[in-house]
């Protein structure tokens, strides 16, 4: 062991800039994390990046938060990965916005879940799209909801699909609606099927056109029936056939009657029976002519006696004779005078076969 080791701290603490300055790196790492503690912020200014490179792990956790606040980004791009995560919350919570900054992204996503999770919103408005995005998705999982709320969408753009996927429900349920809103394709397709069922109404209702038609089927079915309901006729006719498929009749059931009428005739044609059968009488009576009309044979199959005594004069005009024709005579039995009254003389025809 060299004299630096056998100093106490007031003789550490009387070295002038120069001697510290001149310090070897195994001397550096001699320091005992009291005789570490004892140096004062201008002696520790003294030290290059490459000095403080040498420092180990526990002398690293051992810097007062004092002196970690007092070291300039350039020191501060001087720790090595092992160094950074070996800092504990409270040295991090010391940080300035400044030194997170400088923060290299190797270094950014060393940092421990809990120290993380410490860093206020200040400290975390400090940091760059790319440093957020080098966080590891265990710290992602460990930001706080008011963590979540406060980053910009610049930020919130640097997370990947498998950050986005390391956040709970809670996490997705406190995004904002303009975070929402600018999420990518990709980082919507991160979003579990909780995480997707987890969006509030406000949340559904704030997704884009481009994002709704990005969703994967899993995604579309796991929408709460809330959240559907909210959805615009814009959005709604932003769904493809496949996902339009994948809703269960109880999302079915949620449409808006507003929201059924302005789905498009492709849309329309691509529900299953079983989606069929679950249309209430209200949203059965909500659509259009056109789209009664592209309703193939197999779903009017899918019709209860109740539903098609729903159609208007207006509906059961448009309907085609081969929908007609492929109804049992249980569903033929289930119209109003009224209705076989608006019906043609072909239409009564294809009744009759």
């Amino acid at each position: 062991m060299s004299v630096i080791g056998t100093l106490n701290t007031t003789q550490i603490a009387a070295l002038t800039t120069t001697s510290v300055a001149a310090l070897t790196s195994s001397q550096i790492r001699e320091l005992s994390t009291t005789q570490l503690a004892a140096l004062t912020t201008t002696q520790l200014g003294a030290l290059t990046s490459a000095q403080i490179g040498a420092l180990g792990t526990a002398q690293a956790a051992a810097l007062t938060t004092t002196q970690v606040g007092a070291l300039s980004t350039t020191q501060l791009a001087g720790l090595t990965t092992a160094q950074v995560g070996a800092l504990t919350t409270t040295e991090v919570a010391a940080l300035t916005t400044t030194q997170l900054a400088g923060l290299g992204t190797a270094q950014v996503r060393a940092l421990g879940t809990a120290a993380v999770a410490a860093l206020t919103t200040t400290q975390l408005a400090g940091l760059g799209s790319a440093q957020i995005g080098a966080l590891s998705t265990a710290a992602v999982g460990a930001l706080s909801t008011t963590d979540l709320v406060a980053l910009t969408t610049t930020q919130l753009a640097g997370l990947g699909s498998a950050q986005l996927a390391a956040l709970n429900t809670t996490q997705v349920g406190a995004l904002t609606t303009t975070e929402v809103a600018a999420l990518t394709t990709a980082q919507l397709a991160g979003l579990g099927t909780a995480a997707i069922g987890a969006l509030s109404t406000t949340q559904s209702a704030a997704l884009t056109t481009t994002q709704l038609a990005g969703l994967g089927t899993a995604q579309v079915r796991a929408l709460s029936t809330t959240g559907l309901a909210a959805l615009t006729t814009t959005q709604l006719g932003a769904l493809t056939t496949t996902e339009m498929r994948a809703l269960t009749s109880a999302q079915v059931t949620a449409l808006s009657t507003t929201g059924l009428a302005a789905l498009t005739t492709t849309q329309v044609t691509g529900l299953t029976t079983t989606q069929i059968g679950a249309l209430t009488s209200s949203q059965i009576t909500a659509l259009t002519t056109t789209s009664v009309a592209s309703l193939t044979t197999n779903q009017m199959a899918g019709f209860t006696t109740a539903q098609l005594a729903s159609l208007t004069t207006s509906q059961i005009s448009s309907l085609e004779t081969a929908d007609l024709v492929a109804l049992t005579d249980t569903q033929a039995a289930g119209f109003t005078t009224t209705q076989l009254g608006a019906m043609t003389v072909n239409q009564i025809g294809a009744l009759l076969v």
